[in-house]
C-alpha cells in the first residue's frame, strides 16, 4: 500500500514539474503573430506582453472570431469603436473584414491600448476595464466613487464581466512575462 502511495506521489510530482516547463507553458500561453504585435506595442508604447494578454483573452488567437455583440478579430474591436480609431489614429480602416486581418487587427487595437493607457493617466487597471466596459462607463465610476481605479478594489467595480476580465487579463499579463522575458 505505502508503494502505491509513494508512486501516486512520484506521478503527481512529475506531472506538475512537466506543467511548469517552459515547452507546455508556451503551449498552453501561445505568442502567435508576435512579430505584428511587437511592432504595434513598440509603436505605440505599450508592453507587447499585455496586448498579447489581450488577444488571449479576448480571442485566444482566433483570427476570425466574431463575439454575439458583434466584436471582430483577435482584440476583438466593435466596428464602431474600430472607426473611431481610424478617423483619431489615421490607421487605414475601411470595413468590418479588415478587422479579420491581423495586421489590422492589432494595429487598432494596441493604438487604443494606448490611448486608454494616457486617458487614464497610465493607470493600467483602468485602462484594462476600459477595454472592456468602454472608456465613458470606467470615467462614470472613477468620477462617483464606485471605483477608486485600483486593483485592490476590483470588487467595487459594479460590472461582473469586466471585474473578471480584469483578473483575466492581467493573470495572463503575468504569465506571459514569466515565460517569455
Amino acid at each position: 500500500m505505502k508503494k502505491r502511495y509513494l508512486l501516486v506521489a512520484v506521478i503527481l510530482i512529475t506531472l506538475l514539474t512537466m506543467l511548469a516547463s517552459k515547452p507546455i507553458l508556451k503551449w498552453m500561453y501561445p505568442l502567435y503573430h508576435y512579430d505584428v504585435i511587437r511592432e504595434n506595442g513598440l509603436a505605440y508604447n505599450v508592453d507587447p506582453l499585455l496586448i498579447a494578454a489581450i488577444v488571449h483573452v479576448e480571442s485566444k488567437f482566433q483570427e476570425t472570431n466574431v463575439s454575439r455583440a458583434g466584436a471582430v478579430g483577435l482584440m476583438q474591436l466593435m466596428p464602431d469603436t474600430a472607426e473611431w480609431i481610424s478617423q483619431q489614429s489615421g490607421i487605414l480602416y475601411q470595413s468590418q473584414t479588415d478587422l479579420a486581418q491581423p495586421g489590422v487587427n492589432i494595429k487598432l487595437g494596441s493604438w487604443y491600448v494606448a490611448y486608454l493607457e494616457k486617458r487614464f493617466n497610465g493607470n493600467r487597471v483602468a485602462a484594462i476595464a476600459a477595454y472592456n466596459s468602454g472608456p465613458n462607463r470606467v470615467d462614470n465610476w472613477l468620477k462617483s466613487g464606485t471605483w477608486d481605479g485600483t486593483l485592490e478594489h476590483l470588487d467595487q467595480i459594479p460590472v461582473g464581466e469586466t471585474r473578471h476580465y480584469v483578473q483575466r487579463v492581467l493573470y495572463n499579463y503575468e504569465r506571459y512575462k514569466e515565460i517569455y522575458t
